[in-house]
């Protein structure tokens, strides 16, 4: 039968009522408080084995007591509480010293099994951190699956474990390495990607670990790799399935042995960089196809994170398109507002481009529409937008001028009387090349060579745009 003693504070009454009677019936001691006087008086007494807090409390809050808490009594496990679930919530209850956080509404098993795993566990002092979280959230939703990827995230801030992404593109795969680095021990450090898809197969090892002077054709000077460029931050391998072998087993000597050679060189080179990888892909049965290896997807599965598709976590939709407006109005578009209706009519798409194709509608959105308010209507419009017939024949019919110049037209209409802020050409320009160059790879199945003879560009020139666009390439097998 478990044993000791759990203050809990909570201004919610029934809060208090329903953790009484589950700790309670779990053989624990249960001490009750609303407030964080007294809860601070309880602790700077030794009263307590293990505290359960809110956040917001009426006097205090918790994360201005938890210091002092960890402080005085360094080994006082502590679950924080909170109906604030972002990403930053959790993200400060970590650095803050708490034992866990649990978003509400919780699963009260679940609770009474991290109660008695923190009262099980050894005494041991833990480490506060002094960084405070920032303002600007990087990653958003209140969405359940969210919350368990911010737990997991809080967990791995101050380790430099190896982390496998994997999720769909458009998910937001490289918002979350980078959240990995902003806000964990490396914060200081360089944060360098890299993806794997957008470079031609044969320089992969050459971007990797860099390169001496005459070390192949063109290779006219010494040039870093992305490893040296991330000693002392992280390294994001994006893409990671489209890696071929052979720097498959380039990369796997490295995590073994921390040091690596450039190509054409001969003295090894020390590094320290943390490695998170990515990938759309299922890597084991890309390894059952012998196409990549299965004691790499170890060394890089540490900590493997999945980051549902959007259709998965449809609550979290009201809380993205808040943001991607705010975004929008701060870069000089019009604020807009959106009707209950036409969330209900996100909420109901299927969203196979994920987070970036709700992004890209709500960036239209505000550029596009003069009204002040969404409404379905105009969702209904853009979500069923018919797709141009051509004809096979005689494809000069298409008049992509007039589409253009109907886009334009209703832009500059959105800001009435005034001019658009600066940087017009690059911003439409933005919008035309994303769907067309994917365009362009989807009919060529990721083929870059086919896809820049379609588009009648250069080959290194597609690639940078891949890179610069964060364009995904996914090569498809007919």
């Amino acid at each position: 039968m478990p044993t000791g003693t759990i203050l809990v504070a909570d201004d919610d009454a029934a809060i208090r009522t329903v953790l009484n009677q589950a700790l309670s019936r779990a053989g624990y001691t249960v001490r009750l408080t609303s407030n964080a006087t007294t809860l601070w008086r309880w602790v700077s007494s030794g009263d307590g084995d293990l505290v359960i807090t809110d956040v917001m409390m009426p006097d205090e809050n918790a994360f201005d007591v938890l210091p002092r808490i960890k402080k005085m009594r360094p080994d006082l496990p502590v679950i924080v509480m909170s109906a604030q679930n972002t990403f930053m919530t959790a993200i400060r209850a970590s650095e803050k010293g708490a034992y866990e956080y649990l978003p509400k509404p919780f699963d009260l098993k679940e609770l009474t099994a991290i109660v008695g795993r923190a009262l099980s566990e050894p005494k041991r002092q833990r480490v506060e951190s002094e960084q405070e979280g920032g303002e600007n959230i990087p990653l958003i939703g209140r969405s359940p699956a969210m919350q368990e990827i911010y737990r997991v995230l809080a967990r791995l801030m101050q380790t430099d474990l190896s982390v496998m992404i994997n999720g769909e593109s458009g998910t937001g795969k490289e918002l979350v390495a980078r959240a990995l680095h902003d806000y964990g021990k490396r914060r200081n450090g360089p944060f360098v990607a890299i993806n794997m898809a957008a470079i031609p197969r044969d320089l992969i090892e050459a971007e990797l670990f860099g390169h001496e002077k005459g070390a192949f054709t063109g290779a006219q000077a010494r040039s870093a790799g992305r490893f040296e460029q991330a000693d002392g931050g992280t390294l994001f391998l994006d893409e990671i399935g489209d890696m071929p072998m052979e720097a498959q087993t380039r990369l796997l000597r490295v995590l073994q042995q921390g040091e690596y050679t450039t190509v054409g060189g001969r003295v090894p080179i020390r590094t320290d960089v943390r490695i998170v990888a990515a990938t759309n892909k299922d890597l084991r049965q890309l390894i059952n196809q012998g196409l990549f290896r299965e004691d790499l997807y170890y060394r890089l599965n540490v900590v493997p994170i999945r980051l549902p598709p959007l259709r998965e976590r449809t609550e979290d939709i009201p809380d993205l398109v808040r943001h991607f407006f705010a975004l929008a109005e701060k870069e000089g578009l019009p604020g807009k507002q959106i009707e209950s209706a036409a969330i209900d009519r996100l909420r109901r798409y299927r969203w196979p481009g994920n987070v970036r194709e709700l992004e890209n509608l709500v960036r239209r959105l505000s550029a596009l529409y003069p009204q002040d308010v969404i409404s379905s209507a105009l969702i209904d419009a853009e979500l069923s937008q018919p797709v141009a017939q051509v004809d096979e024949e005689d494809t000069s019919k298409v008049d992509l001028s007039a589409s253009v110049e109907r886009y334009l037209h209703n832009y500059f209409q959105a800001f009435g009387d005034a001019l658009p802020p600066p940087g017009l050409y690059h911003r439409i320009l933005r919008e035309v090349e994303y769907p067309l160059i994917g365009a362009a790879l989807a009919a060529t199945r990721g083929n870059q060579i086919k896809a820049a003879e379609l588009l009648g560009v250069n080959r290194n020139t597609l690639r940078k745009k891949i890179r610069d666009l964060d364009v995904q390439v996914i090569r498809q097998t007919r």
